[in-house]
């Protein structure tokens, strides 16, 4: 063990991989174990500072060589050996398409860049189906990989203007200052670059950086500050555990919580053992903590841990939906065995051995296992897209089909900023009566079998729709934006006096009723919940009422455990049949009582009535994925359009 090994930072991984682990697992408790990542960055820009300012004050200049050939063999090996594994369980596992898209993520993972692919790809780290990518956890490794192409040369740039620690840490603070200052504005502007994009994380490795540079002379002799901080430190890492959560823009202001924690707790530490001079006994610093053996032994395996949690949970959610408690928890002893069995067979070995050695020639085997991953990874794409039938390509197109109303337009349902209506006509425009379809995407999933039933009545349509804009007249909070969806209401309110100047026949309503209440909520707070959705709801159809305009409300689809095209897609590939995998309990995916609560707000407002198609989609005990041959979600609670089409007949039946 090195004389400069630290106890208290092996601690802090520990901490750090375990709210990772304890949010991905679905530790409710803890609903900011993903700042964990913040700490590692920390810790990160601490070390590394911490050696190569020691080095060039010792020789004046950097041996890049040496330095990357440790990396290589720190990261490389047991970086390798998940992804391999990860694709090759998958190949059992997941449908050919998802093995061909997440593939090609492997292959961005191999080099350290899959952040940059999935903002290529638009992923919110926090989405629902971010639980079916088995390599997006890899982001945080390629963001500190790419840190670490990028420090080396910035303090090698400081020494040059004038050697000394200021000028480094002038450097540092300046880089730091520009990267947290972009950092707050994209948090609004554009989340994922924020969250993803390196530069906008430098901060973070810099903040560690500078408190290497702090001077220990400040902390050596105060006996007391020195505890204290380090314990203000653990305060602030718990309380971005505890109260953080995916509903908040990160990183932006809140990711200060865990940085600045971390930091106190690095300086705390950063002085040796503390001891009180007048009594020579130890002060009870969070070191001591922080040493405590299981501890230890969790941060020395928290790389292979983390390399192995994610995977290891993506699979078992796809094999059994709604994991329960005791199995998450086998998840985690089977996750921590396999950290246990690479850390020992490979990330030790590979770390202590010669096979990557100093100098020039560590380039060569670290280029050699980038492309071994890159080329495998490829190959599995390639392998993956012959092995789509025309049975899964129907999946994937049905999926993918928009509706009638965005097939023609796909601004027909207006994007988040939008505040301005776009109403978008459908069918005769000299037909003597005229139906409103008016809501969210929810509303519009009803394009298509609605457009299809007034053609047959000598009706036309008229749609507005908003994404994630309910009618109903409830401010809501924006989980993409990270913000209150101000757009909505000014959206919503424009809408309703349009519709009303237009004096249809008929306005059809539907929407995603429950948005608000799919989160985990205490019992008062889902009442408070419930009665404003239902104050809302009965403002909108009360304000089309008095205007004499007739409402229909149709009740709220089904929402799945998983998503349908996805799940369909892989028992096809199983060869199995997609109901007992795929289909949802009806207690579960239709949402009676809420229903229930719906129809009485409906009922009691004149002019307005409620239609109920939920026996097109359940039975008696069961909400189907797969009906009469054809795909009924895309998701996991929108219609797809084949389905859809299939329910003209039912809902004309209904409106006419």
């Amino acid at each position: 063990m090195a004389a400069s090994f630290r106890p208290d930072i092996q601690g802090l991984r520990a901490l750090a991989v375990g709210g990772v682990v304890a949010y991905h697992f679905g530790l409710t408790a803890l609903p900011g174990g993903f700042a964990g990542v913040d700490i590692f960055f920390v810790i990160s820009g601490w070390l590394i500072s911490t050696h190569l300012m020691q080095e060039l004050g010792e020789t004046g200049r950097l041996d890049l060589w040496r330095f990357y050939a440790r990396r290589a063999r720190r990261l490389l090996p047991a970086a390798l050996f998940v992804i391999l594994v990860t694709l090759a369980a998958g190949y059992f596992i997941l449908a050919p398409q998802e093995q061909a898209l997440y593939s090609r993520g492997a292959m961005f993972a191999s080099a350290y860049a899959i952040n940059l692919w999935l903002l290529r790809w638009s992923f919110d780290y926090f989405a629902a189906d971010a639980t079916s990518n088995p390599f997006i956890h890899f982001w945080s490794l390629s963001v500190e990989e790419q840190f670490y192409l990028a420090w080396p040369a910035l303090l090698l740039l400081a020494a040059w203007l004038r050697p000394g620690r200021r000028t480094a840490a002038a450097m540092i603070g300046v880089v730091g200052l520009a990267s947290f200052a972009a950092c707050l504005w994209l948090t609004s502007a554009a989340p994922a670059w924020a969250f993803y994009f390196s530069p906008l994380r430098a901060w973070e490795f810099a903040a560690g950086g500078l408190a290497t540079l702090v001077p220990m002379a400040l902390l050596q002799h105060r006996i007391w500050l020195r505890p204290a901080l380090g314990w203000l430190g653990l305060a602030l890492i718990a309380t971005a555990y505890l109260l953080l959560s995916e509903d908040l823009p990160f990183p932006g202001w809140y990711a200060l919580l865990p940085v600045a924690g971390t930091v106190l707790v690095l300086l705390s530490g950063g002085c040796g053992e503390q001891t009180n001079g007048r009594t020579d006994r130890h002060v009870l610093g969070p070191a001591t903590a922080l040493s405590l053996p299981p501890l230890q032994w969790i941060g020395t395996l928290s790389y292979s841990l983390y390399l192995w949690h994610w995977p290891v949970i993506v699979y078992a959610g796809m094999l059994t939906p709604d994991l329960t408690v005791p199995q998450r928890l086998g998840c985690g002893v089977l996750a921590l065995a396999l950290s246990v069995l690479t850390y020992h067979l490979i990330e030790n070995p590979a770390r202590r051995g010669a096979w990557l050695t100093v100098g020039a020639r560590a380039l060569a085997p670290a280029l050699a296992l980038t492309g071994a991953g890159v080329a495998v990874a490829y190959a599995n794409a390639h392998l993956a897209t012959r092995n789509i039938g025309p049975e899964q390509r129907g999946i994937e197109q049905a999926a993918e089909r928009p509706s009638i109303a965005r097939a023609v337009d796909k601004n027909c349902l207006a994007d988040f900023q939008t505040v301005t209506p776009k109403p978008c006509m459908f069918g005769p425009a000299d037909a003597t009566r005229t139906i409103v379809l008016f809501g969210d995407s929810h509303a519009d999933h009803w394009s298509t079998p609605l457009i299809e039933a007034a053609r047959r009545n000598d009706t036309k349509v008229v749609t507005y729709l908003k994404s994630s804009c309910r009618a109903s007249r409830l401010s809501t909070f924006n989980t993409v934006l990270k913000r209150d969806y101000t757009e909505c209401d000014a959206w919503r309110e424009q809408a309703i006096s349009e519709i009303i100047r237009r004096k249809p026949r008929l306005v059809v309503i539907s929407e995603f009723s429950i948005g608000n209440l799919t989160r985990d909520l205490p019992a008062a707070e889902r009442t408070a919940e419930v009665a404003r959705w239902q104050a809302g709801l009965r403002s909108t159809l009360q304000a089309f009422s008095r205007a004499g305009v007739e409402t229909a409300v149709i009740r709220d689809t089904p929402i799945n455990a998983s998503f349908a095209g996805s799940c369909v897609a892989r028992t096809l590939w199983w060869r199995e049949a997609p109901s007992p995998h795929c289909d949802t309990p009806r207690a579960e995916a239709a949402n009676d009582s809420t229903a229930a609560t719906e129809r009485a707000v409906v009922t009691s407002v004149p002019d307005t009535r409620y239609i109920d198609l939920t026996n097109q989609f359940c039975g008696p005990t069961s909400c189907h994925v797969v009906i009469s041959g054809k795909l009924a979600f895309r998701d996991r609670h929108h219609l797809a359009t084949g389905f859809a089409e299939t329910l003209a007949g039912p809902l004309e039946r209904a409106l006419f």
